[in-house]
């Protein structure tokens, strides 16, 4: 294929070909998969773990579950599923094995390794047959897929019948000066923690400029739609900052 013929895609602000993507972004989180979850308590103020818990409640496990956690790689949707519902099971799949590792070197990951499964692989082809999973859930992962319809999909593809998909992600403020307050925050201080912290300022700027190339709560909620999924809601979480999407395989 030509380079006139390649297709583009965001990497942060920058433009680029669809097939470089994903090399780019196994060397963030390769990068920082050692400092990921200290940087997620500093970022957010440690607000992430409560917007992690309101998706868990509206998730609701149950036992005899079998759920999949895509881009999950530290474990953190994971082990709350399984704190929830000690009978169910999880298979976590990211890209990136670096963070992978660091899950399963997670005191959690030895008391319920009966209980899940790591797999490396990518969102746009899942390693898994058709109508596998009782639920699909990801993290603040989906905006850093190349093409975040194939991913929903690929979803669709591997959920049961009346299986659920739900999604949290950086989203946008509903005000436009609120908006522009917490741009000037996430632009300016985030990527300076990630130099102090994980010795990282690109990775984090990249990040960044993620979360402001992402659809809307609106718009993504028609991507959902599109791959099939009926009964589609968003809650807003802190105002906005980020979203819950969920969708059932009807």
């Amino acid at each position: 294929m030509s380079d006139a013929d390649s297709k583009t895609t965001h990497f942060g602000a920058r433009t680029v070909r669809e097939e470089e993507k994903a090399g780019l972004v196994h060397g963030v989180f390769s990068s920082v998969a050692n400092r990921y979850d200290v940087m997620n308590d500093v970022m957010s103020m440690g607000i992430h773990r409560l917007w992690k818990d309101a998706m868990m409640d509206w998730l609701a496990p149950r036992d005899g579950m079998r759920s999949l956690d895509v881009a999950g790689g530290t474990g953190d949707i994971a082990f709350r599923i399984l704190k929830r519902a000690p009978g169910a099971s999880v298979t976590v799949l990211d890209l990136t094995e670096d963070m992978l590792i660091e899950g399963q070197r997670r005191a959690e990951a030895e008391s319920f390794a009966d209980r899940l499964d790591w797999v490396v692989g990518d969102a746009m082809a899942l390693p898994f047959e058709a109508n596998s999973f009782d639920t699909y859930t990801i993290s603040f992962g989906i905006r850093n897929v190349t093409r975040v319809q194939d991913a929903l999909d690929e979803a669709y593809r591997v959920l049961k019948p009346g299986g659920r998909l739900v999604v949290l992600e950086f989203s946008q403020l509903p005000s436009r000066p609120l908006q522009k307050a917490y741009d000037l925050y996430s632009f300016n201080v985030i990527p300076r923690m990630g130099q102090a912290i994980a010795n990282d300022r690109d990775s984090y700027q990249y990040l960044v400029e993620s979360i402001r190339n992402f659809p809307d709560q609106d718009s993504f909620a028609g991507m959902i739609r599109q791959a099939g999924f009926g009964q589609v809601k968003y809650r807003n979480l802190s105002m906005g900052i980020a979203a819950l999407h969920s969708g059932w395989k009807i």
